[in-house]
């Protein structure tokens, strides 16, 4: 009887800050960023400083790895923690026993066809994590196309090695590359994942400050994470 007057306690005081939080402190909307002379929406804000100050055309790219960046960062430490419970349970180790990849028969024109596609799906990927400031895109859409030419060749060519010890290394040095921008804007501007106070001009390839650099590590380390994932799904015990 106790526990449960606890637990009812503990829930009547949570949905209470809940409430108290969305209903009076999150101001969804409401004119109350800026000083009281000259008030704005949130919505207006990020439209606002984005291009101004940020030099950055995209301004959903300003949002999500900038004002919300550290949030990009849990999103992407949650796919690398989804990436390695699975591999941890799919994982075979070589010694014991050599796992190959389900294949099926392709024909000539698609093996002709992989060859020709496979470095401009990459191009264009990297071209999407690039431009991500500028177009629309970024590093989860960039790697996520960059994995889909390596699933073209997995998929041809039974032969076909990703080569996990570069990956690994590539996912980790990006993962790193994005924390050590974080605590550079912590140590330098005194906010973690800061932009640096150069900026560039807007809609230059060389602007929005960190901002490029975070979305071209977030998409190398994407395109490593699910293409290690699809390398792994693939593979087989042999019978």
């Amino acid at each position: 009887m106790l526990r449960k007057f606890i637990a009812l306690l503990l829930i009547v005081a949570l949905g209470y800050f809940l409430a108290e939080t969305f209903l009076v402190s999150v101001p969804f909307g409401e004119n109350r960023i800026g000083s009281l002379d000259n008030p704005e929406t949130v919505s207006a804000f990020y439209l606002r400083k984005a291009p101004e100050e940020l030099k950055v055309a995209n301004v959903i790219t300003a949002v999500v790895v900038n004002f919300r960046g550290f949030d990009t960062l849990g999103e992407v430490s949650v796919l690398f923690l989804a990436a390695t419970g699975l591999a941890s349970i799919l994982y075979r180790r070589e010694e014991e026993e050599e796992a190959a990849r389900i294949h099926t028969y392709s024909s000539s024109l698609m093996r002709s066809g992989a060859k020709i596609l496979f470095p401009l799906i990459l191009m264009l990927g990297i071209y999407v994590f690039v431009h991500g400031h500028l177009t629309p895109g970024g590093g989860f859409q960039g790697g996520a196309i960059i994995a889909t030419g390596f699933l073209l060749m997995l998929i041809t060519y039974k032969k076909f090695d990703t080569n996990h010890k570069i990956m690994v290394w590539l996912e980790s040095l990006a993962g790193l590359a994005f924390v050590g921008i974080g605590l550079f804007g912590l140590i330098q501007y005194g906010s973690f994942l800061q932009n640096t106070g150069w900026t560039g001009n807007l809609n230059e390839l060389v602007s929005g400050g960190f901002i490029p650099l975070i979305y071209i590590f977030i998409g190398i380390k994407v395109g490593t994470e699910l293409t290690n994932i699809l390398d792994i799904l693939l593979k087989i015990k042999p019978r």
